[in-house]
């Protein structure tokens, strides 16, 4: 009887004692948050390949290529596969140019409305719980690999057009999956691998000058 009761006093602290452990150990989404935010607001330049997918409006569409971005606002997306196309900011303006195309798009960037233009907060930009109302984790969306972390928000400033942001983060708190939910059900995914924190990059790679007899187009936006 005594060793019965023994055997259960242990098992009892047993148990109070993991759930503490685990209560320690459950991830808080503010510290996950100031977690991302320390890790890339210290970076200077990141390089990263990536890949963009896009479903909706009868549309299933997957492009890679390799992504460079440098404070102050600078950004280059290389696309590759299955087509080649560039768009790039030198932080002033942005461009946007199909190789072999005899025309090139150029809008400043303070007009600029494009899904790419937001993923500049990954450098200098990432207070994340102002940028994202409702910042939360989200149990309901499977992560990519096995101890990455979703979070989910609604950017500000942006409620008419997106319904919600998807953040996965990595144990070493990297951003491995962007996810943008249109309010019109359009969804655009962005994955990123092989991050290169802090590597050179010439500001002249964020620069565009167009090829010989292509015609640059000025982007009116109304405003």
């Amino acid at each position: 009887m005594r060793f019965a009761s023994l055997n259960l006093l242990i098992a009892t602290v047993l148990f109070a004692a993991g759930a503490v452990s685990i209560a320690r150990e459950a991830p808080d989404v503010h510290a996950t948050a100031e977690a991302v935010g320390e890790f890339y607001n210290h970076l200077q330049t990141l390089q990263a390949d990536f890949t963009e997918i896009y479903r909706g409006n009868g549309m299933d569409r997957t492009e890679s290529g390799t992504l460079w971005l440098k404070k102050p606002g600078k950004m280059r997306w290389e696309y590759r596969s299955p087509k080649q196309k560039l768009f790039l900011s030198d932080g002033k303006d942005a461009w946007f140019y199909v190789p072999g195309d005899r025309q090139a798009r150029r809008t400043p960037m303070k007009k600029l409305d494009d899904l790419r233009s937001p993923l500049g907060f990954l450098l200098g930009k990432t207070k994340l719980e102002k940028e994202l109302q409702g910042l939360s984790f989200a149990p309901d969306v499977a992560p990519l690999a096995a101890g990455n972390l979703v979070l989910r928000g609604v950017p500000k400033g942006v409620g008419d057009r997106m319904n919600q942001v998807l953040l996965e983060v990595t144990p070493d708190h990297r951003l491995a999956r962007i996810v943008l939910e249109e309010a019109d059900g359009g969804v655009t995914e962005y994955r990123f691998s092989d991050q290169k924190e802090n590597v050179v990059i010439a500001d002249q790679h964020f620069r565009f000058s167009p090829p010989a007899g292509t015609e640059v187009i000025d982007a009116d936006l109304g405003q």
